[in-house]
Order: structure tokens, then C-alpha cells, then sequence
């Protein structure tokens, strides 16, 4: 492809942390896949990050094919976008220890995860504390030209920024490209069972893809108020409605708050809606999904098919890099 014909790149990277919820579906997935309307989107699956917290190498297996299986189930198209595993990519290694050579103890020290850990007393490992040297590398290792964050991730990609300038200003412009963050829209929250953000950290998560009878069964679940069937009842205070809201048709939604408001319409039966009209929705892509995860074989062939074409762009960053620091 021409560098006339050349689509902007925005790189996305999925750690995977097990099976997805709903609010990642919402926050992340849904409106990084909407970003291949515009951009040549790279997406990649984060294991060399999960080591941090993931040392069950089963486990991350395991996590590493329901986050494939995820993305591919929600429509994710690996002929137009490129798809892969980040461990591999030999070159991401190679490209993080030369950004190591340009980075700063103290700008390391006050990145937000470093800082977080050790503010509440966590064990802070060199992978932690160098975590934002591999992202940079994760970013600069496939030409990305945007980087789709929202405003608490803003850090990591300046980091990156000033990563690249200052190895564009040691080996010459254009030995690296320098990057831009694209800030999200802010989307609503997605509120867990118990009212709070959703969250596997609380416990509160609804996985994307449960199959209808534990679907229903753990939305009965939701948190809602005592009163009675035929009292009325505030609909922005309810965290059903909340979750109706974000995935049902607008006269829906209306007419449930029309009947809150009114009383004689009870949480049961409202659960039991939001339950219809989301089991409606994931309903094809869980066939596809389950299809997936029945199939590894075929999860495994779009990554390895992800993978050839990552590793074109990543050959050619690093031979250019390589060549102009002396390393050939």
C-alpha cells in the first residue's frame, strides 16, 4: 500500500484478565471496533502485560482464547485489521529495552500504576515499574498514529511521545512514529450488580456471553429498592433501569420509567425486561462466541494469520531502528 493510499493506524491492546463483562463490552470493545470505520485498526492481546498480576500459565491461556473469542464474536474483521498475540512479536522485547535506554528513573517513579502500587503497599516489580516502557514499545512498534485512551491512560501515552521524540532526536526524524492520544468519549457507567461501577475487582461484573438461563438468573441478582409493587418508584434511582437504558429502544425505556413512575410495575418484571431485550441482543454473537471456544483451532489460526501481518510492520520499524543505533 502507497503511503498516499495508507489509512491511519489506531493500536488498541486487550489484556487479557479472563472472561469479559459487560462494561468492558460497553467501554471498550464496542467503541474501539466502531474505530475501523476511520482507521486501519491494530488490536493485539496483552498477555506480556497480564504478567504483572497472572502467573497461572492455564489461567492465562484460558483468558488469552475468551478474549480472542470475544472480539471475534463481536465482529471484529481480520481481513481488513490486523489481530494478534502480543507475545508473538519477538521485536515488542527488543524495541522496549531500546526505549529503557531512553527513559528516566524518576519518569518511571511517577507513572499512575507505579505510584498507585506502591501507595497501597503492593509488591512494585521491575515489570510493573517498566510497565509503561513495554506499552510504549506496544505503540511504536506498529507505526501507530493514534492511540484510542481515556483521560486516566492519557499518561501512558505521553510517555510514549516523549520515548519517540527523543529517540527521533538521537537516530534521526522518522526513525520512530510519534504518536497521538485520542481521547474516548466518555460513556455512561456501567453500573454492576450491587449499583457500583462494574467491575471484576467488586464482583458485581455480568459476563458478556452467559448463556441465557445463568444470564437471567444473575440479573435477578441486581440491587434495587424495597418498596412495594404498587408504590411508585424513581427510575433514575434504579440501577435496572440504568442498565435497560443502555441497551433497550428509547420508546422501551420511556414507557418502563412511564410505568415507575406510575406504581404498580415491580422490580421482578422489570429485571425480566432487561433480561429480554440484552439476551436478544448478545444472542448471535454468543452462538458465534460459544462456536469459538468449541473451535481453539480456529482462534488460533487468526491469530497466527494476525500475527505474519504484525510482524511485517514490526521487521521493518526495527531494521530501520537497528541500522541508524549501530545494532547492524
Amino acid at each position: 500500500m502507497s503511503g498516499s493510499e495508507r489509512r491511519l493506524v489506531a493500536l488498541t491492546g486487550i489484556k487479557p484478565t479472563g472472561a469479559p463483562h459487560i462494561g468492558n463490552l460497553l467501554g471498550a470493545i464496542l467503541p474501539a471496533l466502531a474505530l475501523t470505520r476511520t482507521y486501519q485498526g491494530i488490536y493485539f492481546i496483552a498477555d506480556y502485560h497480564a504478567l504483572t498480576t497472572e502467573h497461572d500459565g492455564d489461567a492465562l491461556r484460558e483468558s488469552t482464547r475468551q478474549v480472542a473469542a470475544t472480539w471475534l464474536a463481536m465482529g471484529l474483521d481480520t481481513e481488513k485489521n490486523i489481530f494478534f498475540r502480543q507475545s508473538d512479536i519477538p521485536e515488542v522485547c527488543e524495541l522496549s529495552w531500546v526505549l529503557s535506554c531512553f527513559v528516566g528513573v524518576g519518569q518511571l517513579q511517577r507513572a499512575h500504576a507505579y505510584k498507585d502500587a506502591v501507595a497501597k503497599g503492593k509488591e512494585a516489580t521491575q515489570g510493573l515499574f517498566s510497565y509503561p516502557v513495554l506499552m510504549a514499545a506496544d505503540i511504536l512498534l506498529y507505526e501507530s498514529n493514534v492511540v484510542p485512551v481515556g483521560k486516566d491512560q492519557k499518561q501512558h501515552v505521553e510517555m510514549c511521545r516523549q520515548m519517540a521524540h527523543r529517540v527521533n532526536e538521537t537516530y534521526g526524524e522518522g526513525t520512530l512514529v510519534v504518536p497521538e492520544p485520542l481521547i474516548r468519549e466518555e460513556v455512561a457507567t456501567v453500573p454492576g450488580l450491587d449499583g457500583q461501577k462494574m467491575s471484576k475487582s467488586y464482583g458485581n461484573t455480568v459476563e458478556i456471553f452467559l448463556p441465557p438461563k445463568k444470564l437471567r438468573k444473575k440479573l435477578m441478582k441486581i440491587v434495587t429498592g424495597s418498596e412495594a409493587l404498587e408504590d411508585p418508584k424513581d427510575p433514575d434511582r434504579c440501577n435496572v433501569v440504568k442498565l435497560f437504558r443502555l441497551f433497550a429502544e428509547e420508546a422501551d425505556v420511556a414507557e418502563m420509567e412511564r410505568r415507575y413512575r406510575a406504581g404498580g410495575f415491580g422490580y421482578g418484571e422489570a429485571k425480566q425486561k432487561l433480561f429480554e431485550v440484552y439476551d436478544a441482543f448478545i444472542a448471535p454473537h454468543r452462538e458465534r462466541y460459544e462456536e469459538l471456544l468449541a473451535h481453539p483451532e480456529v482462534i488460533e489460526e487468526e491469530l497466527a494469520k494476525g500475527k505474519e501481518k504484525a510482524r511485517v510492520v514490526a521487521g521493518r520499524v526495527m531494521e530501520r531502528l537497528r541500522k541508524r543505533a549501530g545494532l547492524r
